[in-house]
């Protein structure tokens, strides 16, 4: 597929790399209600804790295989064993922290699915069920979090996840189409309001 470079998209997309682009272009911003995909992206978001995100994008197909697909409810029992093979593989960010705090956080996601119905109810509910839409002219209008990433990072943590500081809530939530970040004149911006 050959992707245009004439259209204007967020100052941030680095026009050299054709997987960034296509990530802009077809899921930043975009509202998720998938459970396994918003897991997918906590997992993945707080592999990125202190990282470039397109370090952890190229690793992304290698997360899918080696963490059962984000199945929640496998890495909830991943033991000893596991923990090691996924160390041992540098098709991941090898922090075993990090390792060990997907686990936690499937293990608490579960729960917040049994307490809630599904996952999205819960995560939703940080800004009442609609995304925020933010007026971003320059690249200086970006932020870090907000008043909802602070409140979900406050409760996410309340309730035993790990490595879900506001920054990092507040990028699950540009990547989940909590809050469309997408620039004003960003081709993507007018598609996703479109999708309401």
């Amino acid at each position: 597929m050959k992707i245009s470079k004439e259209v204007c998209r967020c100052p941030w997309v680095d026009l050299s790399k054709p997987d960034y682009i296509d990530y802009h272009d077809k899921e930043w911003g975009v509202p998720v209600h998938d459970d396994r995909v918003l897991f997918e992206f906590l997992t993945l978001e707080a592999a990125q804790a202190g990282l470039s995100w397109y370090t952890v994008l190229r690793k992304r197909e290698n997360y899918r295989k080696l963490f059962d697909g984000f199945d929640p409810q496998k890495i909830a029992g991943y033991g000893d064993q596991k923990i090691e093979q996924l160390l041992g593989d540098a098709g991941i960010i090898r922090n075993r922290a990090k390792v060990v705090a997907a686990i936690n956080n499937a293990q608490q996601f579960l729960e917040v699915q049994q307490q809630f119905g599904s996952f999205d109810a819960y995560i939703w509910q940080f800004v009442e069920g609609k995304p925020i839409v933010n007026e971003i002219r320059t690249p200086a209008d970006y932020r870090a979090t907000s008043p909802e990433s602070d409140a979900m990072s406050r409760d996410l943590r309340q309730r035993g996840f790990k490595f879900v500081g506001s920054t990092i809530c507040y990028a699950h939530m540009q990547a989940t189409g909590m809050v469309n970040d997408h620039a004003i004149d960003c081709f993507r911006r007018k598609e996703i309001l479109a999708m309401r």
